[in-house]
């Protein structure tokens, strides 16, 4: 299979403060633009990664992270790369009255395929979102 041509590129370096999870999500409407199918998906999904960049990582003591958006029509991936923590990211279950704990499992839900790297304690959490399309006339016959 050939490696898709992305239509649009876009990488932007935002320091490690809650203010710039707002500038993340802009970053991905800059890229796709607000018509693209997966726009809001895609900002949702870079949202909770740019907040678990901030928030457990040393991005969010005065380090830097970085998103990266790739898209092409129907192919939408987003990488957010971070400062380094001690552990890798965790996709565990939060419980029913934790307040977060839910951005993994969000990103397993939604997106097409998901996953991250990491070398020398730095995080780079990627997602790829699918636009699927139904024939027309295509129905469940009850």
């Amino acid at each position: 299979m050939a490696a898709p041509d992305f239509h649009s590129q876009l990488v932007v370096r935002l320091p490690g403060a809650p203010a710039q999870v707002a500038r993340a999500r802009n970053a991905v409407t800059t890229a796709i633009g607000r018509d693209h199918p997966l726009h809001d998906e895609a900002v949702l999904l870079t949202s909770e990664l740019a907040t678990n960049a901030v928030l457990h990582t040393q991005s969010g003591a005065g380090g830097m992270f970085t998103v990266s958006v790739r898209a092409t029509g129907d192919l939408v991936r987003v990488c957010v790369e971070d400062a380094g923590s001690d552990a890798p990211p965790c996709a565990c279950r939060a419980g029913g009255l934790t307040t977060s704990g839910r951005g993994l499992p969000l990103l397993e839900a939604l997106s097409h395929r998901w996953g991250f790297e990491r070398s020398n304690g730095v995080n780079c959490v990627w997602f790829e979102l699918l636009l699927i399309t139904v024939p027309a006339g295509w129905a469940l016959q009850v």
